[in-house]
């Protein structure tokens, strides 16, 4: 259920999955790394759909879609951070609170290396979501509590390590 669930978020419904998925993981400790895992798998082959959508139909359902979020000016900042940083702007984007959807419909459209886009949405919902099976596993049933006083924090900190391996990647 996790599966599709995450499948459907990634896709198109614009409720977070957290939102479910850090009370199951505080009552279903014993399966933290695997409700993780199923939850990434979920979202990446939404992600491979979202990129097939932006790679064949960009201009007719991906527009439409987008228009229909009002994702526009966030579709324009993508594309601007994804000429500049490529790669590494589809791990911030899945890492901070920006729809992915735009990450997935753009990067298809530009036709980016989907081998490429489909390892960079690995490492930044890994990120996410074994982050947040890690939160759970320090935590415990403080976990939801915390993630809510501190979702902005943490994105931050997450958006700040994955421009400090976008600095390290361009510098060195």
């Amino acid at each position: 259920m996790l599966f599709w669930a995450s499948f459907a978020e990634t896709i198109i419904v614009p409720i977070p999955i957290e939102l479910v998925l850090i009370p199951f993981m505080v009552t279903n400790r014993h399966r933290l790394w695997r409700t993780a895992a199923v939850v990434t798998a979920g979202c990446l082959l939404a992600s491979m759909v979202g990129y097939g959508v932006g790679y064949l139909f960009l201009d007719s359902l991906g527009r439409a879609v987008i228009e229909h979020f009002g994702w526009s000016a966030e579709l324009e900042r993508f594309r601007t951070l994804f000429e500049r940083y490529g790669f590494w702007a589809i791990v911030a984007v899945g890492v901070i609170p920006i729809p992915f959807q735009v990450a997935m419909l753009a990067a298809g459209a530009a036709g980016y290396s989907i081998a490429l886009f489909v390892l960079a949405a690995s490492i930044a919902r890994g990120i996410r979501y074994f982050g947040l099976a890690l939160l759970v596993r320090l935590y415990g049933r403080h976990a939801e509590d915390y993630w809510k006083r501190h979702k902005t924090q943490a994105s931050i900190v997450a958006t700040a390590v994955a421009l400090a391996l976008l600095a390290g990647v361009v510098w060195f």
